[in-house]
């Protein structure tokens, strides 16, 4: 077989080759330019995704930091707004609290100044009152002086001067009454029992302390004896014959109760006062007239 000679390229051969060989790596360029481009898309999306996420989360912290620095502030405000509020209340009730210290300090204040008023005013009358009844002391208007003594003791006065005034009422109690029981003698000399009687009663409610009284007692006894009021003369005989402060009088009050009680025919009453009077009074003027009644009493009784 004869071997085929080795067949050369030939110049268009060559040129076709190039073509293709570039064409190949324009193709491979494209490709890979399309990879590249697919990379860069990719990588683009990712990015703007991780953008996103970023701005995202960006926006969120901005909210919550808007809302947490809202909240901040709030808070504060909220805090300050009490703050001011119990400084306020505190400051209010301390000026109320002063306010009404104030408001008490004045009412103490006028009612001590009223107070005082009165006390000048009733000071000033007591004064008044005292001068006029000075005046009746030193006129010597005893009824006056009694009947205003009432009046004016219930003043302010002076201890100085209500014991001036009382020790002026004593004497002019004293001084009627004295004349009262000689006006009843007198009335008891004439035999006007009705006169007596009321004389002595007055002497007795002028002052019935005096030394006079217990013998002004006894007559008012004896001028109710005359007037048949032997009823409202015993009792007071009783109290002066069992203890009487004057000592010279108790035969004469017993012995005059013996009397009415047998003018109102107690006749036991009678005998016993009349015993009791003959066992007391051995030396009295009126033992036998006693003895003499105690008789005639045991023999008709």
């Amino acid at each position: 077989m004869i071997p085929t000679p080795a067949r050369h390229p030939s110049p268009s051969d060559r040129g076709a080759d190039d073509v293709d060989d570039e064409l190949r790596d324009i193709k491979r360029e494209i490709v890979e330019s399309r990879g590249l481009i697919i990379k860069t898309n990719n990588l683009t999306n990712a990015l703007a995704a991780d953008l996103k996420s970023i701005s995202r989360r960006q926006i969120s912290f901005e909210r919550r930091a808007f809302w947490n620095s809202a909240g901040a502030n709030l808070l504060f405000v909220v805090v300050v707004i009490g703050v001011v509020k119990l400084a306020w209340d505190a400051r209010v009730d301390s000026v109320t609290a002063d306010t009404a210290g104030a408001r008490q300090k004045v009412t103490k204040l006028e009612k001590d100044l009223d107070d005082l008023k009165k006390r000048g005013d009733e000071h000033t009358r007591a004064e008044s009152a005292a001068a006029a009844f000075y005046e009746l002391c030193r006129a010597e208007r005893r009824q006056e002086i009694i009947d205003g003594f009432e009046a004016i003791r219930k003043e302010p006065l002076t201890r100085a001067e209500l014991a001036f005034f009382t020790d002026a009422v004593e004497k002019a109690r004293s001084e009627l009454s004295i004349k009262a029981y000689q006006l009843g003698l007198d009335h008891m000399r004439t035999g006007r029992w009705h006169e007596a009687a009321m004389a002595f009663e007055d002497a007795i409610q002028k002052k019935d302390t005096a030394s006079h009284t217990p013998a002004a007692r006894l007559n008012l006894a004896r001028a109710y004896r005359k007037l048949s009021r032997q009823r409202d003369a015993i009792p007071m005989l009783v109290q002066l014959s069992e203890a009487s402060a004057d000592k010279e009088i108790l035969d004469d009050a017993t012995f005059l109760l013996a009397e009415c009680l047998i003018d109102i025919q107690a006749w036991n009453d009678a005998k016993t006062t009349l015993r009791s009077f003959i066992r007391r009074f051995p030396d009295s003027s009126f033992l036998n007239d006693a003895r003499m009644a105690l008789a005639d009493i045991s023999l008709k009784h």
